[in-house]
């Protein structure tokens, strides 16, 4: 459905526009090259959906831009069966001075629709965005959801093969977000390919079939998405400036991370009877257990938990900065770090348990030591409470004769 091969990108960066000028009369170079794609190549067959993810300004909007046709490569092929259309950066393809009614047919117009397409679906595309009160006004009146709404309604019915979603999905509300991912997968079930691109890893996780991760143009890992959002989570720690390699190896084997100068050295999970155990009973107390050796003298230490589901779905994390409990060691010396949870009011299913030491809020400002995946485990039914979900939120109901 769509295949590219070696698609590379580069533009010119000039200190001012006066450079620009310069380099164009004189024919000296005022500018630096900047490579924003790098030899990319990546297949998306009928029905699949495929997540991308990076930094910012790690190419994946201009990755988007030559695969609608904004932008042209400098080098490589693409190849879509079809027509492709999605939603880029809001305002995209739209005049502000026009009408909402207008831009409909500026919009569909540069999708490569017919006036009678246009006009056939007109209508469906009013109902769709719910902006028939607003349709006749100016497109600078309208809120930035309110863009998004129009843009997703005339993309989604100009009868693509293929569809692309960026970040602009993400200033709409919860209630059109929904009805738009909705459409979503009805477009995929019915044989559409989709390229995804988003920082909400989860979405990228429950959605999409493969991904990829580009790093300054190029692509550093793709797979499945569980495994390609592990190597972004890596990434950020090696830009730390302290984050080593020397765990890269590990890493790579799916086991830990980080510049080692905290060792995480046990893990356990307890039941209520405070017994070592892989099979907790929904909503029965559990006791996770961290132990960690300092290999240097810390002074600020963060010790955190992650649990996910069998998708790779984030469910729970925390860790001790959050819940303001300061940890310090000192060089050779060893602790252990106990979440105790009361309820364990997780659904009945299986979960992974990541552990990390670090320092302040997250891992990125350095990373003393990730480990990912290091304990799995079962939670079964309780025999008090049935109910369907991942959460076990047991709700009191009152009963009242009206």
């Amino acid at each position: 459905m769509i295949h590219a091969e070696a698609l590379s990108k580069s533009f010119k960066l000039y200190r001012s526009p006066a450079d620009r000028l310069k380099e164009i009369l004189t024919g000296r170079t005022y500018s630096r090259k900047f490579d924003a794609l790098k030899g990319v190549s990546f297949t998306v067959q009928a029905g699949e959906t495929l997540g991308i993810i990076g930094q910012n300004g790690a190419g994946k909007s201009t990755l988007l831009k030559i695969l609608t046709g904004v932008l042209l490569p400098d080098a490589g092929t693409i190849h879509i069966a079809g027509k492709i259309t999605g939603l880029l950066e809001l305002g995209t393809g739209f005049n502000l001075d026009f009408t909402g009614l207008q831009n409909i047919h500026l919009n569909g117009a540069l999708l490569g629709m017919s006036r009678g397409e246009i006009t056939e679906k007109l209508d469906q595309i009013v109902a769709f965005s719910e902006l028939q009160d607003f349709i006749y006004q100016p497109l600078k009146t309208y809120s930035s959801g309110m863009v998004m709404r129009l843009a997703f309604a005339i993309s989604i019915h100009a009868d693509p093969k293929a569809f692309v979603v960026d970040e602009a999905l993400s200033v709409g509300d919860a209630y059109f977000q929904q009805k738009c991912m909705a459409r979503i997968r009805q477009f995929k079930e019915a044989g559409g390919a989709i390229v995804f691109v988003s920082h909400d890893l989860n979405s990228v996780k429950v959605l999409c079939d493969k991904a990829l991760l580009l790093d300054e143009g190029a692509i550093v890992s793709e797979g499945d998405p569980d495994t390609v959002v592990d190597s972004y989570n890596f990434l950020l720690a090696r830009k730390s400036e302290q984050c080593q390699k020397s765990l890269q190896e590990d890493f790579q084997q799916g086991m830990a991370y980080g510049n080692s100068k905290v060792e995480i050295v046990g893990v356990e999970l307890l039941n209520d009877r405070g017994n070592e155990t892989g099979v907790f009973a929904s909503g029965e107390g559990c006791t996770i257990g961290v132990t960690l050796h300092a290999k240097e003298d810390i002074e600020d230490l963060t010790v955190g938990i992650l649990i996910r589901d069998k998708y790779g779905q984030d469910i729970f994390g925390t860790n001790t900065y959050h819940m303001k409990i300061p940890l310090r060691l000192q060089n050779g010396e060893n602790c252990r770090v106990r979440y105790r949870i009361d309820e364990f009011n997780l659904g009945p299913g299986k979960y992974t348990l990541t552990v990390a030491a670090h320092q302040q809020d997250t891992h990125v400002h350095e990373c003393y030591q990730w480990i990912d995946k290091i304990q799995t485990f079962e939670v079964v039914s309780g025999g008090d409470f049935v109910f369907i979900g991942l959460s076990r939120l047991k709700p009191k109901v009152d009963l009242e004769k009206i």
